[in-house]
């Protein structure tokens, strides 16, 4: 057996049945513990371009949203999305957007626990993540903390560490090139090692400068790109106008029955539509992983209440707008070119969304590679904050820069190529992160839920949290 038979035998263990029934059975948990808090995205979307003033943080909540954007509006929403459909039919469209919708509730939860019990360094700069959560949120009496919340609040950091590299760094790389590629005619043999140093160069401009001028820098970026993209979908859509009805029931039938070939795909049974469906759904979202949360806890807000509305509607956008546009593009294109996969030679997720593209006369092959190559970059970028958090809470401040000299050159190596593995090892990285950070959750949900009552629907969402955060004890 080689390494890549290995590699998918630990991914499809992992996201099996029981994971698939963690993460279901968290966000149908929130949803119903939160009151279904999807109802207040309206409000949650006027809160993220609300200042609110005089309350402690480090960045603006709309800062902290799009810094959070730039991770999960990624290569997950363009390239996750084909390669969901290339593995688990157009059924697996519906799970991801599924994930999505229930997801806002998980990702309302999780920026909850990381805001209240965030804490500050010694330079006065905040903390959070499910790592204090796991640390703060089951502290005794006497002050300490018991030795399963430290395992916890380690294996959360480590396992987010070991996650950057895959899904922040080389994955992003990697897409960017199998985009740039599917769109040159005989694209030269050293497209990936330039693609992978400018990206890395451009990178290091970014990250070393701190969290403050990368919320500045996402604050300009995120919204622009993302209208864009959006934009092109809706051209795309209206071109394929005929087709998106039997799109549509394409994906809701595909996904509840085994799936004969189509359009070059290879029949997908519901078991594949599930697995795909909802890794690529976390992989696009991240809701349930911890992550988002870790740069929402440096928000300016009065409570964790509010950040946390403003941290859920990262998922609305991500996934049950940009991810469904996405497969909806996929599959009205291939319903209208059956054959499209088998002519065009397609074997990868990246060539399949640059087919879809392809179909905008001018316009449609320039957004999709202009838009892989900033959604790539800013995706690196917010990961890299995450693992910056993580290794900063594992082995101190001094080890943060050793972290991102060795974050930039991963994105060298997934430039030059990895494979659809890379994928694989990403899939595996999530999946290491969710057990934790969900474990966490469901431990202080009831203290969430009392929380979400007294500033949600009890109309209290502007009151001011006066408990004194913490200093950080690290260095």
């Amino acid at each position: 057996m080689d390494i890549a038979s290995i590699v998918t035998a630990v991914d499809t263990a992992l996201w099996g049945v029981p994971m698939i029934i963690l993460l279901a059975g968290c966000h149908l948990f929130f949803t119903i513990r939160t009151r279904c808090i999807q109802r207040r995205i309206p409000q949650a979307i006027r809160l993220s371009v609300t200042k609110d003033p005089n309350a402690p943080g480090d960045i603006s909540q709309f800062g902290a949203l799009t810094t959070a954007l730039s991770s999960t509006i990624g290569t997950g929403n363009i390239v996750g999305v084909g390669t969901a459909i290339m593995a688990g039919g157009p059924g697996a469209v519906l799970w991801m957007w599924l994930m999505g919708v229930f997801g806002i509730a998980t990702k309302y939860a999780e920026t909850f626990m990381a805001v209240k019990f965030r804490v500050r360094d010694h330079a006065g700069e905040m903390l959070g993540g499910a790592m204090y959560a796991w640390e703060r949120g089951f502290k005794r009496a006497d002050g300490s903390t018991p030795w399963w919340a430290k395992l916890g609040a380690g294996a959360f950091a480590l396992f987010v560490v070991i996650a950057t590299f895959g899904t922040g760094s080389a994955t992003q790389a990697n897409a960017l090139v199998g985009v740039i590629s599917s769109n040159i005619p005989n694209p030269p043999a050293w497209i990936g090692w330039a693609v992978g140093i400018t990206v890395a160069f451009l990178v290091s401009l970014v990250i070393f400068g701190g969290i403050k001028w990368l919320s500045r820098f996402c604050e300009k970026v995120i919204p622009f790109m993302a209208v864009a993209y959006v934009v092109c979908c809706v051209i795309i859509l209206f071109m394929n106008g005929a087709q998106v009805g039997e799109a549509v029931k394409l994906i809701v039938t595909s996904a509840f029955t085994p799936q004969a070939g189509f359009g070059g795909l290879a029949g997908a049974g519901m078991a594949k539509a599930i697995q795909y469906g909802c890794a690529r759904g976390l992989y696009s979202n991240e809701s349930g992983m911890g992550t988002a949360p870790i740069v929402a806890s440096a928000a300016s807000t009065s409570n964790p209440a509010r950040q946390a509305m403003v941290s859920m509607t990262g998922t609305f956008w991500d996934t049950v707008v940009i991810c469904l546009l996405t497969g909806l593009v996929i599959v009205s294109t291939l319903v209208g070119d059956p054959e499209a996969i088998t002519a065009g030679g397609i074997t990868a997720g990246a060539q399949l969304t640059s087919l879809a593209f392809s179909h905008v006369p001018v316009i449609g092959t320039p957004v999709l590679v202009i838009g892989m190559a900033l959604f790539s970059f800013t995706t690196i970028i917010g990961w890299s904050y995450y693992g910056n958090r993580c290794v900063a809470y594992l082995f101190g401040k001094n080890a943060v820069r050793v972290y991102q000299v060795i974050y930039v050159f991963v994105a060298i190596v997934g430039g030059v190529g990895v494979s659809d593995v890379v994928w694989t090892i990403s899939d595996i990285g999530n999946a290491l992160m969710v057990i934790p950070n969900v474990v966490c959750l469901l431990l202080l949900s009831g203290m969430i839920a009392r929380e979400t009552n007294h500033y949600v629907w009890d109309g209290h969402i502007d009151e001011k949290d006066d408990t004194p955060i913490p200093q950080d004890a690290r260095k």
